[in-house]
């Protein structure tokens, strides 16, 4: 059976910071590489101000940094980003529950919103509904 997106989003519980082996990327090999969890990326996105937004190539070089890596592994941020998105989704629904305003970061012409097993038009409408606050 499936594992659910919240059995996925507290499956992952540390990062790791893997030396890379080849090039990778774009980055040499010996090059220091994040591998965040959801929890992570759910922080980060946490802190992005209402009514703004932000890119996730923005977002993996500011959790390099913080992690004291040379790069963040795109593909496990993608798979990640996603399984934060759909697990808040989720939540959206549940009355008094918070959710990580995911709609800051996730681009509504990305291929991750293609993805998404809702509508990216809720990406669109949160955005909207931020702007007119």
């Amino acid at each position: 059976m499936a594992k659910s997106w919240k059995e996925k989003f507290f499956s992952i519980k540390n990062f790791e910071i893997k030396t890379i082996q080849k090039n990778f990327w774009g980055h040499v090999a010996g090059s220091k590489m994040l591998i965040p969890t959801p929890l992570i990326i759910q922080e980060y996105i946490n802190h992005i101000e209402s009514g703004k937004i932000s890119e996730v190539k923005i977002m993996r070089n500011d959790l390099a940094i913080e992690y004291g890596a040379d790069f963040t592994c795109p593909m496990t941020t993608g798979i990640f980003l996603r399984i934060v998105a759909e697990y808040n989704y989720e939540n959206l629904s549940k009355k008094g529950t918070e959710i990580s305003p995911f709609w800051r970061i996730i681009d509504p012409n990305s291929r991750l919103s293609d993805r998404l097993s809702f509508d990216k038009k809720i990406i669109i409408n949160k955005r909207n509904e931020e702007i007119q606050c």
